[in-house]
C-alpha cells in the first residue's frame, strides 16, 4: 500500500530529524519551532508557520480556529511537541485538526525524547 504524500513527508521527518541531531532534547518546544524554521527554509519545503485552520459546520464557517504549528505543501498538517512521551491526546489534537479542516495526513513530531518520535495521522 502506498503512503500518502510519501515523499513530501519523508522530506519534513528529514528535517526535524537534522533539527534533533543538532539540539537533542531537552529544549523548550519553542526552540524547535524556530529550528524546524530554518531547516524547513534550507530544504525547500514550502510551509506556513502556526497557520491558522478555519473549521466549518454543514459548509458554514466557524468563528473558532485552530492554529496547526505548521502546514506544509499546502496540505500536510505538523504539529510539533517536546515531551517525554506522547500520549493519545496528542494524537486526537492532530485527528481533530485533519477532521476539522478535510486535509488527509498530519505528522505529529516528538522533539523531546532521546530519539526523535513521530507519528503519521492519515484521516481516511
Amino acid at each position: 500500500m502506498d503512503l500518502i504524500y510519501k515523499e513530501e513527508s519523508y522530506k519534513i521527518i528529514g528535517a526535524a530529524m537534522e533539527v534533533h541531531r543538532e539540539l537533542g532534547s531537552g529544549f523548550l518546544e519553542a526552540v524547535y519551532h524556530e529550528a524546524l524554521k530554518i531547516e524547513l527554509e534550507k530544504k525547500d519545503i514550502p510551509f506556513i508557520h502556526e497557520a491558522e485552520l478555519n473549521l466549518w459546520y454543514k459548509g458554514i464557517p466557524l468563528k473558532k480556529t485552530y492554529t496547526a504549528d505548521f502546514v506544509c505543501y499546502n496540505k500536510i498538517i505538523i504539529e510539533i511537541k517536546a515531551l517525554s512521551e506522547l500520549h493519545g491526546k496528542h494524537e486526537a489534537q492532530v485527528i481533530n485538526y485533519l477532521k476539522a479542516t478535510n486535509s488527509k495526513l498530519g505528522l505529529l513530531i516528538n522533539f523531546g525524547g532521546e530519539s526523535l518520535e513521530y507519528k503519521r495521522l492519515v484521516r481516511h
